[in-house]
This record gives C-alpha cells, sequence and structure tokens, in this order.
C-alpha cells in the first residue's frame, strides 16, 4: 500500500477539519514541544495503543515526528494493523514551527522548555532528568581557574543551586583563564564577579556564596544539602580538608588539579562507597614538597587547560547529579595538553587510609596547614 506524504500546512488544515494528528516521537521529545492539537503516541506503542486512541479503522490519521522519517515508519505500521487512510506530515515538527503553525508545550514554562531543549531531547536526561538538575545543589570551591568554566556549565545546564566558596578579589593576572570574569570587575570580589556572569548566563539558577576562607570551623556549613562537591582549590590544605569533610559526610567530590601544560580529573566518592572507591587521600597519603608542587603563581600554566579541566569537572558533576554514565570513581584522567593525549589510571582504595578504610570512624579535622608543611 501507498504511503502519502503532505505539508504541515496541508495537515493543519485536515486536523482542523476533523483527522487525528499522531505525534509519534518519543514521550521525553513531546516536552520540547508539539503540534497544537496532537495526541502523543509514541511510535513504539502503536500497536498496543492505537485501539483506544482510534477505533475506527478508517478514520483519518496524520503522523507527525521531528523530521519526517519515523513518521513514515509509524504510518506504515498503522497499515499493517488495518487503518486504511494513513498520511504522514513531511519534515515533521521541525517544518512545521518553521511555517508558524501553532505549538503546544507542556506546564506553561517557556524558558524552561526553550532554554533546556537540547537536554530535553536526550532520553539519559529528559524532563524528568531535568527537573533532576533544577532541583540540585551543589558546591564549588573556588571561583578561579577551574571553579570558572566549571560553574558557567552547570549553571547552563540548569543546576538549581551553586554555592561558590572564595574570598578573593579579581586580579588583571586572572582574566588568562579565569573565564568568569572581566577587565571592568578587576577589584571586585571574584564572588560578585561570578555572581554577574552566571546571573547573565541563567537567572534561573539560584546562586549563594562564602566570601571566607574556608576551614574545619566552616566547610560543613558550607556542604550542607550539596549533592555534589567540585573541587576548584589552589592549596593543599584546602583540598585535604575538602576530601576529609566530605568523605565524613558521603558527598561524591570532582577533583581537578592543574601545572603548566598538565591536568587531572576524578571522582572520590568514598564516603557512600566505603572501601570500594578512594579519596584524596588514597592518591596522596602525604602532601608533596612544596618545591615539588609549585602553584601556577610560581610555575605558570597555559590559559585554556584550567577550561579544559573544569569542564571536565563540570561533566562528571552532571553525571553524578543524573546517575548516568561512569564517573571517574577509581580513575585519574590525565591530560597533556602539548601532545593532546589523555591517559588513565587506575586508583584502588587503600585499606590503610585514615579517613576512608571501611569501618574506620572518621578521626576528625587536623590543623592542615601544619599538615601540609610536614608538621
Amino acid at each position: 500500500m501507498t504511503l502519502h506524504e503532505i505539508s504541515p500546512r496541508e495537515a493543519r488544515q485536515r486536523q482542523q477539519a476533523g483527522a487525528l494528528l499522531l505525534d509519534v516521537r518519543e514521550t521525553f521529545e513531546h516536552a520540547t514541544g508539539m503540534a497544537a492539537g496532537a495526541v502523543p503516541l509514541p511510535r513504539g506503542e502503536i500497536p498496543q495503543r492505537i485501539a483506544a486512541v482510534a477505533a475506527d479503522h478508517n478514520a483519518e490519521i496524520l503522523t507527525i515526528c521531528a523530521h519526517g522519517q519515523r513518521s513514515l515508519a509509524a504510518a506504515r505500521t498503522l497499515q499493517q494493523l488495518g487503518y486504511a487512510n494513513v498520511t504522514s506530515v513531511a519534515g515533521g515538527t521541525a517544518r512545521w514551527i518553521e511555517e508558524d503553525l501553532p505549538v503546544t508545550k507542556p506546564g506553561g514554562d517557556d524558558d524552561f522548555y526553550d532554554r533546556y531543549s537540547r537536554h530535553l531531547r536526550l532520553p539519559e536526561v529528559g524532563e524528568a532528568g531535568q527537573r533532576k538538575l533544577e532541583a540540585s545543589r551543589v558546591v564549588v570551591l573556588g571561583a578561579g581557574g577551574l571553579g570558572s568554566p566549571a560553574a558557567f556549565y552547570l549553571a547552563a545546564a540548569g543546576v538549581g543551586t551553586l554555592v561558590i566558596a572564595d574570598d578573593d578579589v579579581v586580579e588583571r593576572s586572572n582574566l588568562q583563564r579565569q573565564i568568569l570574569h572581566t577587565d571592568e570587575r578587576i577589584g571586585m570580589s571574584k564572588l560578585d564577579s561570578a555572581a554577574h556572569a552566571l546571573r547573565a548566563l541563567n537567572p534561573r539558577v539560584n546562586l549563594e556564596g562564602l566570601p571566607e576562607r574556608v576551614t574545619s570551623a566552616n566547610v560543613e556549613a558550607l556542604l550542607e544539602g550539596a549533592d555534589v562537591v567540585l573541587d576548584g582549590a589552589d592549596n593543599f590544605p584546602v583540598r585535604y580538608l575538602l576530601n576529609d569533610a566530605c568523605v565524613k559526610l558521603a558527598i561524591p567530590l570532582v577533583y581537578g588539579a592543574v601545572q603548566r601544560f598538565q591536568g587531572q580529573v576524578s571522582v572520590f566518592d568514598a564516603g557512600r562507597q566505603r572501601g570500594r572507591a578512594p579519596c584524596y587521600r588514597c592518591l596522596f597519603p602525604q602532601p608533596p614538597a612544596p618545591e615539588d608542587a609549585p602553584n601556577c603563581s610560581e610555575a605558570g600554566v597555559l590559559g585554556v587547560l584550567p577550561g579544559v579541566v573544569g569542564m571536565l569537572q563540570a561533566t562528571e558533576a552532571i553525571k553524578l547529579l543524573l546517575g548516568i554514565g561512569q564517573p571517574l570513581v577509581g580513575r585519574i584522567l590525565m591530560f597533556d595538553a602539548l601532545s593532546m593525549r589523555f591517559h588513565e589510571t587506575r586508583l584502588a582504595p587503600d585499606p590503610a587510609c585514615p579517613v576512608c578504610a571501611a569501618g574506620r570512624p572518621f578521626p576528625g579535622y587536623l590543623d592542615y596547614e601544619a599538615f601540609c608543611a610536614g608538621g
């Protein structure tokens, strides 16, 4: 039996004359907008559900998908089920929208469906996942080289609440890599500068800030209610403190570090996976000597490198929030910008780790400055 196609405009006319318009895309795609009056019925569910939608096998049925391919297959399925008067809409919903025909969106929140439309098209995200992101809380330690790109992408992705801790001000030397900030905001606190940039990008995101140095006295208040913590610190005392707090509070920690032309990323989730996942102390039981690990102001860093690493950290954070993919738990991803190569190393949990070993009670917070100074 021959399959026929018609334009969206003709389909609209037939629909108004009584034809049934079936949107045969997947359910998550319907959230991005549907032809007005269309009945959502995913192609794979047609054999089981069509009788409840169209009992009359002689009724005129129009099928529409995203671009016109699946609707042809759906029309063929309907013909095989005995429906004689079936036509596919050429160009699908995309052409329907291009021709400025009426569209409906669920919920009435046009900003949500427009802003996150590319996420809503992903079955791994969809509307349920996007709502999950919107309900999440992520703490970003530092609005510097790593925190800048990570915060940008987390805000763009629709993370509901971003908590940023930073007690520094914007300096001209920051601008080579800390892309949250601009020349006109030199001298402004990094938190205020970050808020200015992130609110301009996505006003839906709730921003909170801690304009203080993170210490053992305030770290737990900072992390309260966090779903994920992103480490953008530039010093070892804060890294160890953050690790220990995340183990104690059972919060996954997305680690990143950069130096010169090299960076590394990992996910430490020992708090939720005692004995099965490592923590930062399993990687560095003792801090390196200062001469072996100079900071960026001493050793320098390629400006784009924190962008790559911070973007990877944001990717891992989003995966953790959505519960998709394989996070970098027990793996360290290393990047060399000069050779443009990634290398992965496995990291097993240390059964003797003083913080995350299975069955070991939390030892309490240290004097991290003294610890990292070898005291």
